[in-house]
């Protein structure tokens, strides 16, 4: 036996105990006649004593071989501690060691081992074994266990089954780039790992399953942020005999329970809100409603004067910020030059102020005068203190600027508050999107998603014009769920193929099976997806994903601990038929 206890959970009722102790080496604190040693492991730290007093001569100097992160055992008794630690749960005690056994030794790690690490990013990720055992990671892990068990728990309780599907499939267009994997058997032909099990999902309705879920690996090869990685998870689900709302009620659902539940937050029905609704007071479909600054359009009230810049522009928009008449001239410099870099691509920013003595101030007092201000004031609902910052150009480009500033703002001003949630659902979205390179149609979602019911004749003579029965549930400004009621109806999927520019030749090629199926009686059906590494990360007020994954990628797509991807033998390549790759 190593332990009768963990390091976690003794405390003063434990006085007098005999207990055996494992874990590692945290911290040793050596003052010649006694030494302290915090021992740790997953539940916590327990401090041990050696006392020249109470502890053999022999004993004390085996203590003081012992490093950092060397594994050891230990006998003791539980004492009380003189100078007690409150911030522990294991503050009040200690054990006075009686016997030391050395498990495994361990180098000087290269960072260290402490909630605020001097370690960089790629260091600990290379030596990730030794990043978890730090408790911020340690911590993310155990919270995303305890979401997925209790995602498990509700859905399994209302019905949901949960089935695994494929990772060995058929390459499909869904976006994003597939990872493709040689098959040696079948020469010349490949397997994708799969975007999503979309497909599988829409089969397991045909199949009667009638409510399924999975919690699953997802790929794609695509470019890397701090929110993405080329293998994510996600929570996904479709049901059958269900709408739209039938979907929402049940997954807004999910989430209070995980809110309650785990955090013992109660969350409030959530909002809803349109894509067009979302585009034009947010300038994104993904908006953080934990404060305000939606946008107001001034076009009727600031073009036909002399400034060139409003009179030529599709769009006059901007927002106001309560108290920004704070802000030196510095600071609106500073976002004047910000709005400006390459990747946000505006031309300026124009700014009024409301001074504290109502006297209006603006970046184009040359071209209007008090009274035109005072009509910008009423449109915006200023008062005495405020600030409104405007950008001007088309209609798309300046939304999603100034959606950007928006953020950029409230960031700096700490408006949003990690411990405050504020989910929404997101509808209404176009079913197609126009590419210009492509000159063709894209499915804004996915080539399965249902379009409006009453706008269906739509696809095949105004297709830009036709809404999705599509749906995205954005907690605190991030997408953390998306779906949609499927297309159940060979002749409509059909019609959505032709829009898309499939051959009839292409679109047997790519889902005949899927059409195939709906040949044999597909229930009206629809389904979400949620990624779990956002969620868990969004709940603990955190954005990025890669502290909540056990072994993740970098931004390159690049596991540097395991040194993945790497080349492969010249034998395997002939194997797979790719003799020529190098």
């Amino acid at each position: 036996m190593y332990r009768t206890h963990n390091c976690g959970e003794l405390n003063i009722k434990n006085l007098t105990a005999k207990v055996q102790l494992s874990g590692w080496v945290h911290k040793i604190r050596n003052k010649g006649f006694i030494i302290w040693v915090d021992l740790r492991d997953r539940y916590g730290s327990t401090q041990l004593i050696f006392d020249q007093d109470r502890t053999s001569e022999s004993l004390i100097n085996k203590a003081k071989t012992i490093g950092r992160e060397f594994v050891i055992s230990i006998k003791g008794s539980v004492i009380e501690r003189k100078s007690k630690n409150p911030n522990i749960s294991t503050g009040e005690i200690e054990i006075l060691v009686s016997e030391l056994n050395i498990l495994n030794k361990s180098l000087t790690p290269p960072f260290t081992i402490e909630d605020e690490s001097d370690g960089g990013e790629e260091l600990r990720m290379k030596y990730r074994y030794l990043d978890i055992r730090r408790k911020p990671i340690k911590e993310n892990l155990i919270f995303r266990h305890k979401v997925t068990q209790e995602v498990r728990n509700y859905l399994t309780n209302i019905n949901f089954v949960e089935v695994e599907t494929p990772y060995l499939i058929k390459s499909t267009p869904e976006g994003a780039r597939d990872f493709i994997v040689p098959s040696r058997m079948n020469n010349g032909e490949f397997y994708a790992l799969p975007q999503s099990p979309q497909t599988f999902k829409q089969l397991l309705m045909v199949a009667g399953m009638d409510k399924y879920f999975q919690i699953v690996k997802c790929f794609r090869d695509e470019d890397l942020r701090a929110d993405r990685q080329p293998e994510f998870t996600q929570i996904d689900c479709e049901m059958s005999f269900v709408t739209q709302q039938d979907v929402l009620n049940t997954f807004e659902g999910l989430v209070r329970h995980l809110f309650l539940k785990i955090k013992n937050i109660k969350l409030n029905k959530f909002d809803v809100i349109s894509y067009d609704d979302a585009i034009k007071k947010y300038g994104t479909d993904k908006p953080d409603l934990r404060y305000a600054m939606n946008f107001i359009e001034l076009n009727e009230i600031a073009k036909n004067r002399d400034f060139n810049v409003f009179n030529n522009a599709e769009l006059i928009v901007g927002f106001l910020i309560k108290g920004g008449n704070e802000f030196t001239r510095k600071d609106i410099d500073n976002y004047i030059d910000w709005v400006k870099q390459p990747q946000i691509g505006a031309g300026g920013l124009i700014y009024l102020r409301i001074q504290d003595d109502g006297v209006l101030k603006s970046s184009v007092d040359k071209f209007y005068n008090q009274n035109d201000l005072e009509k910008w004031v009423k449109a915006f609902d200023g008062n005495k203190g405020d600030l409104i910052f405007i950008l001007s150009g088309e209609s798309e480009k300046v939304r999603t600027q100034l959606g950007a500033l928006r953020v950029h703002v409230a960031d700096n001003l700490k408006l949003a508050k990690a411990d405050t949630f504020y989910p929404l659902w997101v509808v209404d979205f176009p079913l197609l999107e126009w590419d210009e390179e492509s000159e063709s149609f894209h499915a804004m979602h996915h080539p399965f998603t249902s379009p409006k019911k009453e706008q269906i004749d739509l696809i095949s003579t105004n297709p830009e014009s036709v809404k999705a029965q599509a749906y995205d549930l954005v907690l605190n400004g991030n997408e953390i769920g998306g779906g949609s009621i499927r297309i159940h109806d060979k002749n409509i999927q059909k019609q959505m193929f032709d829009c898309l520019g499939f051959t009839k030749e292409e679109a047997e090629k790519q889902f005949g099976f899927l059409m195939n199926a709906f040949e044999y009686g597909a229930p009206p059906h629809g389904g979400i997806a949620f990624g779990l590494d956002r969620l868990v990360a969004v709940m603990q007020g955190n954005e990025i994903i890669r502290d909540f994954i056990a072994f993740p990628k970098n931004n390159s797509g690049r596991d540097i601990m395991i040194d993945s991807p790497s080349t492969v033998s010249d034998e395997q390549l002939k194997e797979l038929n790719l003799k020529n790759i190098k």
